[in-house]
């Protein structure tokens, strides 16, 4: 069971990156952008090549760069193109297969056997023993929420905000609402990427198909940490994926530990989870509602 919790944090941090990047596209932003699965594939795909090139610390920035590509070609289409935002995710995300194919040597799927990477260099240093990849992943999600938190509260960061809350009013401020969400596609995909690239490493392959459903996987956890935590400020909501994203982990892998689901059944657990997950909100609100309608029903009979 100690070896199912300490996967489940692993996961949870890693996969955290990806529901803070949906956090500021689609919460900060309130653009639904679709990039999401083949960003998080270029990510892993870069890492695990430079790793495998003996270059394992310099393939992280490097996945970022690429996010970062991969978001300012979205902000393109959807902002100089006129393309709507979920079309140009699609479009850009079904170019994204053909380069990640190109930086994965033009083979399906790339693995590192002997090579090094970040969790191995780290496990080297002796720092938190058999914990150490729990340690890593915690530090490089924690570190980026503090830097997302920190960006969000800048002059530009405050223009992101405004222009996911009305473009309009940004817009008669003397704000470039283009530039503004060209700043937060490519921040976001960032993130995704740099998912992407620590997850690649920490299993030492990757796939073409990695990202297939890691959109609604990082929505999913986003939800879950906002119906736990509440997201009325910035700070409570880059908490809230961090937390939701554990937790989506631990329920996964306590499904799998106890085998209450075959594990050929992984898919339509998954599909579970996320559904009542995305569901959460409305359950709630329904039964708060189901709560006030018995209550005002007993005053009246009395």
């Amino acid at each position: 069971m100690l070896y199912v919790t300490q996967t489940a944090l692993e996961l949870g941090f890693l996969y955290a990156l990806v529901a803070m990047a949906l956090f500021v596209s689609y919460r900060i932003l309130d653009i639904a952008d679709l990039t999401t699965d083949g960003c998080f594939v270029l990510g892993a795909a870069v890492s695990v090549t430079c790793a495998a090139a003996g270059h394992p610390v310099l393939g992280i920035p490097a996945a970022m760069i690429a996010g970062s590509a991969a978001g300012f070609i979205t902000a393109f289409l959807q902002t100089r193109l006129g393309v709507p935002s979920i079309l140009a995710g699609i479009v850009t995300n079904t170019g994204l297969y053909t380069v990640n194919l190109m930086a994965m040597g033009w083979s399906s799927n790339v693995s590192l056997l002997k090579q090094a990477t970040v969790f191995t260099m780290f496990r080297d240093t002796g720092i938190g023993g058999g914990w150490y990849k729990v340690i890593l992943a915690a530090f490089v999600t924690v570190l980026m929420g503090l830097l997302v938190l920190a960006f969000l509260r800048t002059r530009l960061g405050l223009s992101v905000r405004a222009t996911g809350d009305n473009r309009d009013m940004v817009r008669a401020s003397s704000i470039n609402p283009t530039f503004t969400i060209t700043v937060g596609l490519c921040l976001a995909n960032a993130l995704t990427a740099l998912s992407g690239a620590m997850v690649g490493q920490y299993q030492k392959t990757i796939d073409i198909n990695g990202g297939t459903g890691i959109v609604v996987i990082g929505l999913a956890c986003l939800i879950i940490g906002e119906t736990v935590l509440g997201r009325r400020t910035v700070t409570k909501g880059v908490i809230a994926v961090i937390v939701g994203s554990v937790i989506y982990r631990m329920i996964y892998a306590i499904v799998l530990y106890t085998k209450v689901v075959p594990v050929d059944c992984l898919k339509l657990l998954t599909a579970v989870i996320v559904g009542l997950a995305i569901a959460a909100p409305s359950i709630k609100d329904w039964v708060l509602f189901q709560r006030r309608k018995a209550t005002a029903g007993r005053k009246g009979g009395r």
